[in-house]
């Protein structure tokens, strides 16, 4: 159960631009540094896509180009704010791997390289209220991952909000160091998104793969919130 009330929603205005996910509590995770098995379905999972992916595929396609149209409407740039998925992949490409944090962020990292969706985790308990994928008013407070210090986010940007007012993921570019998973993380709440180029279907199936992963390799329970 959650350690508090807990609602998770996405206002329709961003519904209607296109925006999809699936949300999902994990309960009772053993995270790691890393683990063997893994590391090997990573390596053979990195091989694979790298000979699928080139400069030119992640700039045609469409999944990737679909979160770009997403921040031309909402005025960002596209060239300081580059999806997540896409980074991943540019990672992929100038290195040979995908980069390692943790074992429950390298899981879901390696199912946004293979699909080109945007996944986060977020340490439940760290959570204030709920969380809430909707357009900024300019009053939220966003702590970026491995910084020190707030940085504004300006009106009619979205992100995840938690009832506390705290940005937890700008648009689907940079997490929140408030909500980051660590070796201490047992519970934690996990985003797949996609856009006006991604299906329901295929939401639901990397979703689906996300959740047989983590219960893999970390354990625990999941309970789907939210499904396209």
């Amino acid at each position: 159960m959650f350690p508090h009330q807990f609602s998770c929603d996405i206002a329709p205005v961003l519904r209607q631009s296109g925006i999809s996910a699936a949300f999902l509590a994990v309960y009772g995770l053993r995270n790691a540094d890393n683990d063997a098995a893994f590391q090997l379905l990573k390596e053979q999972v990195e091989q694979r896509r790298l000979g699928e992916i080139s400069r030119e595929s992640l700039k045609s396609d469409a999944m990737l180009a679909g979160f770009r149209r997403l921040h031309e409407v909402i005025g960002v740039s596209n060239k300081r704010n580059i999806a997540a998925p896409e980074s991943l992949q540019d990672f992929l490409l100038r290195t040979g791997h995908l980069p390692h944090i943790n074992l429950l962020v390298d899981i879901y990292n390696l199912i946004s390289a293979q699909t080109s969706l945007s996944l986060g985790a977020h340490d439940l308990r760290k959570i204030t209220g709920g969380v809430h994928l909707r357009i900024t008013d300019g009053s939220e407070h966003f702590i970026p991952l491995g910084a020190d210090e707030a940085k504004v986010v300006r009106a009619g940007e979205y992100a995840y909000i938690d009832d506390a007012g705290d940005i937890l993921c700008r648009l689907e570019v940079r997490q929140a160091e408030k909500t980051k998973i660590t070796m201490d993380t047992t519970d934690a709440f996990f985003i797949v998104q996609g856009n006006a180029a991604t299906t329901a279907d295929y939401i639901r199936a990397a979703t689906r793969q996300l959740i047989e992963l983590l219960l893999r390799f970390c354990g625990g329970r999941e309970e789907v919130l939210l499904m396209p």
